[in-house]
């Protein structure tokens, strides 16, 4: 077997994993299903991957790591507007999510399967990536820009929104994840900003 065949094979199993995870459930697909999808013995597997858990980790930790990296590119550039940076995160969010949908709505969907310490592990990740957004909307607060809100409870309810999008988001559809990022920052960011009040 050469270098090259064992990662291919690994990736097709992912893949195919993932379409497993999102269509059945995570705990309703078995190594077996697995096996039958790409054709192999069920002991086969365990040459390449040593666990179902193991497919779930790679696909939370990886999309994890995704997040980070788009909002990490936004903070290493100088923006003066909360509101603006906030749209940037909006946006760089939403086309994280839109990359591969099922991996996507595993990573939502699945994680709490996750078994110690990588369950927690993820739970913290998970604060940290949402305490980036609170601190974005603390700083607008404490400038004036955004009303006097409840952070977290607003970082909840614009994950949430964006998070549903994989249910909907056809690749094919009229907007790009870009145009789509804009129009939902739009909406979610005017109802906070100061100047809105009437």
């Amino acid at each position: 077997m050469s270098g090259t065949e064992k990662p291919s094979r690994k990736h097709q199993l992912e893949t195919i994993a993932t379409r497993l995870f999102k269509e059945k459930g995570y705990t309703a697909s078995s190594m077996r299903d697995l096996a039958n999808e790409v054709g192999i013995e069920a002991a086969s597997l365990y040459s390449h991957i040593k666990s179902k858990e193991e497919i779930l980790r790679n696909i939370c930790f990886r999309m994890a790591d995704q997040f980070f990296a788009a909002i990490d590119v936004i903070e290493s550039k100088p923006i003066e507007s909360m509101a603006e940076k906030l749209e940037r995160f909006i946006v760089a969010h939403t086309e994280v999510i839109t990359r591969d949908t099922e991996a996507t709505l595993v990573f939502i969907n699945e994680w709490k399967h996750l078994s110690e310490p990588f369950y927690s592990n993820f739970v913290d990740q998970r604060h940290r990536y949402e305490s980036r957004f609170i601190e974005v909307l603390r700083t607008g607060i404490d400038r004036k820009e955004f009303l006097p809100i409840d952070e977290k409870f607003v970082v909840l309810t614009i994950l949430s929104s964006l998070n549903w999008i994989p249910n909907w988001y056809k690749p094919e559809g009229k907007m790009s994840p870009k145009e789509i990022g804009q129009q939902l920052s739009r909406m979610l960011i005017d109802g906070i900003k100061s100047d809105s009040r009437q």
